[in-house]
């Protein structure tokens, strides 16, 4: 899937391996990089917390096309 970017790849790797708990483990992972102050990291960890969010509310093909 081309059109697939890291973040989405990343969510939809932790929704299959956390399942309902896969916005908790991002946030977790988001509290280390602010922890760390790497805002980049943070950031990315952000975005990846939206699409997990999305794909709950939408369903695996929510903005395929973004």
């Amino acid at each position: 899937m081309a059109w697939m970017t890291a973040t989405r790849t990343t969510a939809l790797a932790l929704i299959a391996q956390y399942g309902g708990d896969a916005e908790t483990i991002a946030m977790l992972r988001a509290a280390e990089y602010a922890a760390l102050g790497d805002l980049k990291g943070l950031a990315d960890w952000d975005e990846i917390i939206a699409d997990i969010r999305r794909l709950d509310t939408e369903g695996p093909g929510a903005g395929a096309l973004n």
